[in-house]
């Protein structure tokens, strides 16, 4: 174990960690769906919340799994298994627990990599003018993420599909084949030398062309509508317990705690880093992307009418490329710069959420980087094929219930399995000044119950992130 461990892939720079994680974090939720739910619940009424749990989580969650990660060594199964024989039970038992959050990773790995395909295909239309042609009708627009992204109401429907036209015939096909190459490509090259690398390249590109975007759209009639609602303010909209839901979950699965993609990246930090510091950036980061996001998709509609009146694909694949088509001749650029920014935030997500398999072939099965890549992404490519009509149900349900399930394990694992001397010795590490005892009580009994109710109140509402 030890022999292996010494020849461990790992990050180089404590930036090109923090960028990774950073990578990881900011996804669709960031993009399409935090712009939703701050206009859905009114500018700061919504912000105040989010940015509460958005610190509980940061210095609970996201350190606990960075912790958990350096400390074990290994992905959630061999860290899992380690934290079960500190706590002197059975090491076996924890690894079988730990494959649950594997099983999740590579599961949102696989929805992911059906929008991703969405994304590729879009990303090329609005840098080739196809998209500025469609001008602003959405039914245009529509039928060509209809297209992209068929919809099955039934098994048998998709079967008969899949016989029509074959598994590379249906909807998206040859783009979610691009998407998946992307991703062999760069983690074939390794944590430090792929990951890490694009990473460095892809974050701080995508907070570039936001804020570009950002500074073009604050100088178009109309715009300055959006930044009143955002700073908007209703104290008695903060009495609905829906925004309170809501704005934890935004927080919660924005910051990726899911007991799986922090706990890998975790292991491949180096023990002179501090964990809170780090956490705190990736935090900080993440909210910045949202926030940057949201400057940019509000006044955008502002500057037309419209409201952001869609969560998930519609917003992002109708909505916004009509905003962007009638706004002159910039328009065509806008579109572009939109749509690589969010090539950039999809595909530093995705590395993260198939490293995690990835890493569990290499560690359970002593396979070589290259193989455990390319068998990973094979099951991928031929599952993501397979459930582009039933995409949105399944992520809801990896996301609904394999998500925070694999979160609240891992928090149980360090917060309640680990003696308390090792959990806190594991943050601390590194550690400039140390964290006090409160972090611990704090994340045994509030952010692991935490974990609890974001699936209760998922199963409830039908998914809250």
């Amino acid at each position: 174990m030890s022999n292996e461990e010494t020849k461990r892939d790992g990050f180089k720079s404590k930036w090109g960690f923090i960028l990774a994680c950073i990578g990881s974090a900011v996804g669709m939720a960031n993009i399409w769906r935090f712009p939703y739910m701050v206009a859905t619940y009114g500018g700061l009424t919504f912000l105040l919340p989010y940015f509460l749990f958005v610190v509980l989580i940061g210095a609970s969650g996201v350190m606990e799994e960075f912790s958990l990660g350096r400390w074990g060594g290994a992905g959630p199964v061999g860290s899992f298994g380690r934290a079960m024989e500190d706590g002197g039970k059975s090491k076996r038992v924890g690894e079988v627990i730990g494959a649950l959050p594997v099983i999740g990773s590579m599961g949102l790995a696989i929805g992911y990599s059906v929008v991703m395909g969405w994304i590729f295909k879009y990303t090329k239309m609005s840098i080739t003018g196809e998209m500025f042609k469609m001008g602003q009708d959405m039914n245009v627009i529509g039928g060509t993420f209809g297209a992209a992204a068929p919809e099955s109401g039934s098994l048998g429907e998709g079967i008969s599909m899949m016989l029509q036209n074959g598994i590379f015939g249906i909807g998206n096909g040859f783009w979610i084949i691009v998407a998946i190459v992307v991703s062999v490509i760069i983690m074939a090259l390794g944590v430090a030398g792929g990951i890490e690398k694009a990473c460095k390249i892809m974050i701080p590109m995508l907070f570039g062309l936001f804020l570009i975007m950002a500074v073009y759209i604050a100088f178009l009639p109309g715009a300055s509508d959006g930044y009143k609602f955002i700073f908007s303010l209703d104290p008695s909209g903060l009495a609905d317990i829906k925004l309170w839901v809501f704005a934890f979950g935004q927080a919660f699965f924005s910051l990726s705690v899911a007991g799986n993609g922090s706990v890998i990246y975790g292991s491949y930090l180096g023990k002179d880093v501090e964990i809170s510091s780090s956490a705190r950036n990736v935090a900080v980061f993440d909210t910045l992307a949202a926030l940057v996001a949201m400057f940019v998709i509000i006044p955008a509609m502002a500057t037309t009418g419209s409201e952001v009146g869609s969560a998930g694909p519609g917003l992002m694949f109708v909505s916004l490329p009509s905003v962007f088509n009638g706004m002159g001749a910039f328009g065509w650029a806008i579109g572009a710069f939109f749509f690589i920014a969010v090539l950039f935030a999809g595909t530093t997500s995705i590395i993260n959420l198939y490293e995690t398999p990835v890493a569990f072939l290499q560690e359970k099965f002593n396979l070589g980087r290259l193989p455990s890549v390319i068998i990973i992404h094979a099951i991928g490519l031929v599952v993501a094929l397979l459930i582009q009509p039933w995409t949105s149900q399944w992520m809801d349900m990896v996301s609904i219930y394999i998500c925070p399930f694999g979160a609240m394990l891992a928090g149980i694992m360090f917060f309640w399995v680990m003696k308390k001397k090792t959990a806190l010795d594991a943050v601390n590490q590194g550690a400039r000044k140390e964290i006090g005892s409160w972090f611990y009580v704090f994340g045994k009994y509030a952010y692991v119950p935490l974990c609890l109710l974001a699936l209760i109140f998922g199963i409830y509402y039908g998914g809250i992130g």
